[in-house]
């Protein structure tokens, strides 16, 4: 019996445009055709979808996330990571990279080794783990935000040696301008795993010494890193200035205002711009007090504070962020679709099986309406939320 499922009447987002009324036919777990207008009669399917003219877009890719649903990476459990990823899914996520925070290397260890554990369970109802963003501990303490100072250090070899050795690791946050951390750039770049510069006051100089060595990213843009000034450009000029370095952006309107957001884009493109979520235990929870890796932190109003006032982690998922940035930019799905999907299979270098929809690419797909609510989330091939009528 055949495994294929057909997505028809549909609005479908390629990287050359929309096909209205578009179709997808799915099988084996990947995208077998796609069309226009009505699909062809006497295709072998075991299920057809009539998606009644909403959009279908490549699934969410979230490459910066600590937690969601009461659970963080931390907790160095399997079972809080599939948590994560039940929840995930119901935002139209389709693949991420669960986030360590800075820590002892023992709890950062612990944390990857059960990120993989939980990598290795059946796919069933919850998104896809696609490997590990290490952001910390090679930071620079003066740019720490919420992570913890004490434990904050200069990257080792025998340490970085062995985190990397679990094969989990595809993207690593660091401060450039540390000359202790130079080297781990280029061993990233000769393993083919990203490195972006977060927590860091480096300054144009610095940051452009270390695109020069592959460095390719910036973490959360215009937070934790040194500010723009017309004399001394800082780490956020860097960024903007930069044209070969990706920005990642938390868009809850609070980490980053609105029409900072605007900015962005227009120094940037819609190419450059990565929407993340850097979500902490308490998304998708009530208001509240919540602990962040054995500290106190407060979600209210749309956001997560440390008890002295300042920003944590966020409570936004990538669905809202897409939403959010649209909105204050007046771009429309079609322009900025690639920022929620495509930029980010790009960015850790998956965009070859993930991030647009196109024949051979990995069977992930979102369904959204009108409002860019998430009606349905597939990921290779199985639908793995779908809201009820």
């Amino acid at each position: 019996m055949s495994d294929q499922m057909l997505i028809f009447n549909a609005r479908v987002y390629l990287a050359g445009g929309i096909l209205t009324p578009g179709w997808v036919l799915i099988g084996g777990g990947r995208i077998a055709r796609v069309g226009q207008g009505e699909p062809p009669v006497g295709l072998p399917i075991a299920r057809s979808i009539d998606a009644g003219g909403k959009h279908v877009l490549p699934g969410f890719i979230d490459l910066h996330i600590h937690g969601s649903a009461g659970h963080e990476v931390m907790d160095c459990d399997p079972n809080s990571i599939l948590g994560m990823a039940r929840f995930l899914v119901t935002r139209g996520v389709t693949g991420f990279l669960p986030t360590t925070l800075t820590a002892p290397h023992e709890h950062i260890l612990a944390a990857i080794q059960a990120v993989k554990h939980a990598a290795e369970q059946p796919l069933q109802g919850r998104a896809a783990i696609l490997g590990m963003h290490l952001e910390g501990p090679y930071i620079n303490p003066l740019r720490c935000g919420a992570q913890d100072p004490s434990q904050i250090r200069k990257a080792d070899r025998r340490e970085f040696s062995e985190l990397v050795s679990t094969g989990m690791i595809r993207l690593v946050a660091l401060a450039p301008e540390l000359p202790e951390n130079l080297w781990l750039i280029t061993a990233c770049e000769e393993l083919g795993i990203t490195t972006s510069a977060g927590h860091t006051s480096a300054n144009m100089e610095q940051i452009s010494q270390a695109a020069a060595l592959g460095l390719s990213q910036v973490t959360h843009l215009f937070n934790a890193m040194s500010p723009f000034n017309h004399r001394e450009l800082g780490t956020v000029g860097a960024a903007l200035a930069l044209d070969g370095l990706n920005c990642e952006m938390i868009c809850d309107n609070v980490h980053v205002h609105p029409l900072a957001q605007k900015v962005a884009l227009r120094s940037k493109g819609v190419e450059r711009i990565i929407l993340i979520s850097d979500a902490l235990r308490c998304a998708g929870l009530p208001d509240g007090s919540y602990i962040m890796d054995q500290q106190e932190v407060f979600k209210r109003d749309g956001a997560c504070y440390l008890e002295n006032g300042s920003l944590a982690g966020s409570v936004i998922s990538i669905d809202q962020a897409l939403k959010n940035i649209l909105a204050n930019s007046g771009l429309n799905l079609e322009q900025g679709w690639c920022m929620s999907s495509l930029n980010s299979a790009k960015a850790i270098h998956l965009d070859d099986k993930k991030g647009s929809i196109a024949a051979g690419k990995d069977a992930d797909l979102v369904l959204l309406d009108d409002d860019l609510a998430v009606c349905m989330t597939i990921v290779a091939r199985k639908i793995e939320y779908e809201v009820s009528e």
